[in-house]
């Protein structure tokens, strides 16, 4: 669900390879040189393809642990604005527990759960489709600001969604970076966060640091966030038949990884361990929280390989 974080971090991990890498001696004279990057109104037009061992985002697996096949192409203006969108398989929507814990049934198919869903519908959300644009602005050595808006989209089929929302989700973000750490600063500003009723003003915090080991091409990445809903009362959701067990708070959570990444002619391999500390379930200990319909937390403890290639 929920940013993918791959493109600022294969900009961030790419500049800092070839700012460490030992000069290459200079090409014979009848050799050509390198074609720039195709153009567009003045944006260059880059590119990267990734699979993966599963799809990763804010400490969330987006496809229940299994693999991932994702592309993003950018925009680029010299001037520091981009404009960007990406594409990814999911499946972390319709895996929710439309039920509770001790009658799982999954949002793909909610009916036999009972009102409010309804017989004979259905919901299908199987691929994550990004835009996302903003303007960088390096006002000084090592150091860049970033201003932008990120529209998360959900292509699919939503006829039976009870007591969730359509997942689309609209974000501005702020960052600030120096050399190899970052900071950003993400706030939904749309009505609803990833299908959460009335949740609008959700907030991600990210630090990031991307550390180049010398002149190795080996690069370790550190990362801490914290999603925070804002506390509102979401009975539609929380209640258990007799009760209501909690509130949107209950979403809220912390994430770190720890990874190492290798860059091998213009592929770059990332070994990555992620930990959020994600709730399963409610108070009651049946209506689940971060819990999907298959029993599995998709938050807490993972780890990813991906491999990507920019082109």
């Amino acid at each position: 669900m929920h940013r993918r974080f791959l493109a600022p971090l294969l900009a961030k991990l790419a500049g800092s390879l070839a700012a460490q890498a030992p000069p290459s001696p200079p090409p014979p004279p009848s050799a050509p040189a390198a074609p720039a990057p195709p153009s567009m109104a003045g944006f260059a037009l880059t590119g990267t393809a990734t699979i993966g061992s599963q799809y990763i985002f804010r400490g969330l697996t987006q496809t229940d642990g299994k693999p991932t096949v994702q592309a993003e192409l950018d925009l680029v203006h010299p001037s520091g604005f981009y404009l960007s969108t990406s594409l990814s398989n999911i499946t972390w929507f319709t895996d929710q527990n439309a039920g509770v814990a001790s009658a799982p049934t999954a949002l793909a198919s909610p009916a036999a759960v009972g009102a409010p869903y309804v017989p004979n519908k259905v919901n299908s959300a199987g691929v994550e489709l990004d835009l996302f644009g903003g303007y960088k602005w390096g006002f000084a050595k090592d150091w860049t600001l970033e201003i932008g808006l990120y529209r998360y989209l959900y292509p699919g089929t939503y006829d039976n969604l009870g007591a969730y929302r359509n997942p689309a989700t609209t974000e501005a973000y702020l960052g600030l970076s120096y050399a190899w750490a970052s900071l950003k600063y993400s706030q939904v500003i749309s009505a609803n966060t990833f299908g959460v009723n009335n949740s609008g003003g959700t907030s991600y915090m990210d630090l990031s640091l991307v550390i180049p080991l010398g002149e190795s091409g080996w690069t370790v990445l550190l990362h801490g966030g914290k999603t925070t809903y804002v506390t509102k009362a979401n009975p539609g959701y929380f209640f258990n038949g007799s009760r209501v067990t909690g509130d949107k708070s209950l979403f809220s959570y912390t994430d770190h990884k720890l990874g190492l990444a290798k860059e091998i002619k213009g592929t770059i391999l990332t070994l990555a361990a992620t930990q959020a500390d994600t709730k399963s379930r409610a108070a009651d200990n049946d209506v689940t929280v971060y819990e999907n319909a298959m029993g599995r937390n998709i938050g807490q403890g993972r780890v990813t390989l991906t491999i990507t290639k920019a082109f």
